[in-house]
């Protein structure tokens, strides 16, 4: 008997994760057999998390959708019956034909997000081909849009601190960022500077893996990180630890956001924080004086009505206390702003005919039902890379609107998932091992490549290639539909930027990864004499002018705010919308607040169909606290429901002080057809005051115990 043909490939893990780790396919006779993290990467440092470490499994997992398939029972049903991908391509060509003729191209509506970050599979082919036919346009602002607003308003498009320079910190502050969970290798290094000395601060509401690991866990209330934030400014500036050279030399705006700053005392704060005020003045004088000082945020820290205000007060503390100066020294938002991509060819924005109307991703439910958009109604929809009847808020609303018999719905999967099952047509889609692509970045400063080293299973095929074959079915003759994957990638990265001098994509094939010119962990500080790429290249402390994103056909919903209507020039704390003290009749009705941070065994819903991931994580959990807990007679272990006007989901409750009086915490992305409802379910699609993101902090909801 011949011996196995044993081969190792490189890879790069595709989930939305900021990891973007650096793999090692591991193949025997043409089949994917193991999965092991690239030793050689600097940053990922050949570790996987707990979802990745078996990935060969999702590959060839029983579940997994391989044939394009039907639906022969009613929505929802989960009956489908298989067809050819003739069949399926001509039955979806030729319905959207007939609807374009009725109701015009907008009438059809993309809906995908980054269930894969490949800049082929994950980015591509969807965004180009939808907006070549005229389709409505989906504004997918899910995470990170009103960070990012903030963000690119003070700091503008940098990478900020270097990740991996984090290990050259004194002071570390993790700020509503969970890294045990979801930024596992960046935490490695913050454990790394804390064994040399540095002092980790985690700020989250309620005491995660990584606040247990912290040297302090600071736990605002949900959604009043601006005041905690804006009177760190206050004590910085009051007790004279600014960094005066770097204030008047690179900063814009210091004299109004001092002024502002006057009010925000510590006694303001923690009347609103629930942190003692001596906490807030300790926690400003430390990090103002223990340099280097990095910050890293979290995009939960968007995710409350004043999340972009928020953000806006963070990004200020570098630079009032000079920690730019320093290697190690700054803050982290998305090092994704220096990577090359060519996001203009890659999603072809140009080709998007004027005036075609925009819907906002978050809140599909109230499109698809209370409050149909101006236009065409929507008469169908396509998803890829997304599953919102799990990950969109008010999913109640958007189960309602796919079970509309005259939606027709194409979903483009590997499994049938909480959304395909309201499915038209199922196409199966390829999976990581089985397409060659490279993968988007956000959370570090290296170009990730990952080999076609297997082919997929049953007739699945790269959502690249659906695209292909759609497109050439409607007669589409742009280039781009005609590229193969190899050219795409020629196509998408600027090979000529500065970033990228001495990598080409034959250095990528070969080693797995790259990473950018952007000078090294050990002599990284970009910002040490200002040069910050904003119009004045100093700090904005102030950003006169500045206009939030023109709100899309729900206008009513962004507070009366009108297209251009100006920003606040300066950050200051907003607070929710869904409190005690903003909202006290719906308080009395649902009075407690809920956090829904991501799963520690999921990543969003993927694998959460997967028993062995299943029982890593654990059942749909409750935290409670005992306080609240008594009140209603829930006992530890006991099935609880949690509910609001919007819906409700069921769980265990786990009694603990890990959560305050007040809160609980449920994690995401456990399946609706698994489970007793999803936690999006009581979440609602208002957006918040930056950014058009979501409000996933900002509801509040009812316990009580299921009999």
């Amino acid at each position: 008997m011949a011996e196995p043909i044993k081969t190792t490939h490189p890879g790069g893990c595709p989930h939305d994760c900021p990891d973007t780790c650096s793999m090692i396919f591991e193949v025997e006779d043409g089949k994917l057999t193991g999965v092991k993290g690239n030793p050689d990467h600097p940053m990922t440092r050949g570790g996987l998390c707990v979802k990745l470490k078996d990935y060969e499994k999702r590959h060839y997992h029983p579940d997994r959708l391989l044939y394009p398939m039907r639906r022969s029972g009613p929505k929802g049903s989960g009956q489908f019956t298989r067809i050819s991908w003739d069949e399926a391509l001509d039955e979806i060509v030729s319905r959207w034909q007939a609807i374009i003729a009725e109701h015009g191209p907008q009438a059809i509506v993309p809906y995908s997000y980054l269930g894969n970050q490949g800049l082929v599979h994950g980015l591509n082919g969807g965004d180009a081909f939808f907006n070549r036919m005229g389709a409505t346009v989906t504004e997918r602002t899910f995470c990170g849009e009103g960070s990012s607003t903030a963000w690119l308003l003070t700091v503008g498009p940098t990478a900020g601190v270097d990740p991996e320079s984090f290990i050259h910190a004194k002071y570390i502050i993790i700020w509503a960022c969970n890294s045990v969970s979801t930024n596992l290798h960046h935490w490695h290094i913050v454990k790394e500077a804390q064994k040399q000395g540095a002092k980790v601060v985690v700020i989250d509401a309620y005491a995660s893996r990584t606040a247990k690991e912290a040297d302090w866990h600071i736990a605002p209330k949900p959604g009043t990180d601006g005041a905690l934030a804006m009177a760190m400014i206050h004590t910085i500036i009051e007790e004279g630890l600014i960094d005066q050279d770097y204030v008047d030399n690179y900063t814009v705006g210091f004299p109004e956001l001092a002024e502002r700053a006057l009010t925000r005392t510590p006694e303001w704060a923690a009347e609103i924080t629930g942190i003692p005020a001596d906490d807030i003045r300790e926690l400003a004088r430390e990090y103002a004086v223990t340099q280097p000082a990095a910050i890293r945020i979290g995009v939960a820290l968007e995710r409350h009505h004043g999340g972009g205000q928020t953000i806006r007060a963070v990004a200020c503390l570098p630079a009032l206390t000079g920690a730019w100066r320093h290697v190690g020294g700054g803050i982290l938002q998305f090092p994704v702003w220096e990577h090359p991509y060519r996001f203009d060819v890659i999603c072809r924005p140009d080709l998007i005919p004027e005036g075609t109307r925009v819907i906002n991703a978050l809140q599909i439910g109230r499109a698809l039902t209370i409050d149909p958009p101006a236009g065409p109604p929507i008469k169908s929809i396509m998803c890829w890379n997304a599953n919102p009847v799990t990950q969109a808020p008010e999913t109640d609303r958007i189960v309602e609107g796919l079970k509309n018999e005259d939606l027709f719905l194409v979903s483009a999967e590997h499994f049938i998932s909480d959304t395909a099952l309201y499915a038209d047509i199922l196409l199966p889609a390829s999976m990581g091992a089985e397409m060659e692509d490279v993968i988007l970045s956000w959370g570090h400063l290296y170009l990730t490549y990952n080999a076609k080293c297997v082919e997929s299973p049953g007739e699945a095929i790269p959502n690249n290639e659906i695209f292909r074959r759609l497109a050439a079915r409607l007669g589409f003759q742009e280039d781009n539909f005609k590229w193969s994957d190899a050219e795409c990638l020629e196509h998408y990265i600027d090979w000529d930027a500065p970033a990228c001098k001495g990598i080409d994509l034959a250095i990528l094939r070969k080693q797995g990864f790259a990473r950018l010119n952007v000078g090294t962990k050990d002599d990284r500080a970009p910002h040490k004499e200002g040069n910050f790429p904003t119009p004045s290249g100093k700090c904005q402390l102030i950003a006169d002018g500045a206009t939030n994103f023109v709100p899309g056909p729900f206008r009513q919903m962004y507070d009366g705010l009108q297209p251009g209507e100006a920003l606040d020039p300066l950050p200051d704390y907003v607070p929710s919308r869904e409190t005690a003290a903003t909202n006290p009749e719906l308080a009395k009705r649902y009075p407690l607040n809920i956090v829904s941070p991501k799963s520690h065994g999921f990543l969003n819903s993927c694998y959460a169909n997967m028993e062995n991931k299943i029982q890593g994580q654990g059942e749909q959990f409750v935290l409670i606290n005992a306080l609240d807990a008594d009140q209603r007679g829930i006992r530890q272990g006991e099935k609880v429901r949690v509910f609001n006007g919007r819906g409700a989901f069921a769980g265990v409750a786990k009694i603990s002080e890990d959560v305050k009086p007040g809160l609980v915490v449920a994690t995401l992305g456990y399946w609706r057809q698994l489970n007793d409802g999803t936690v999006n379910s009581i979440s609602s699609a208002e957006l918040v005051n930056m950014g058009n993101a979501p409000s996933f902090s900002d509801n509040l909801v009812q316990v009580e115990a299921l009999q």
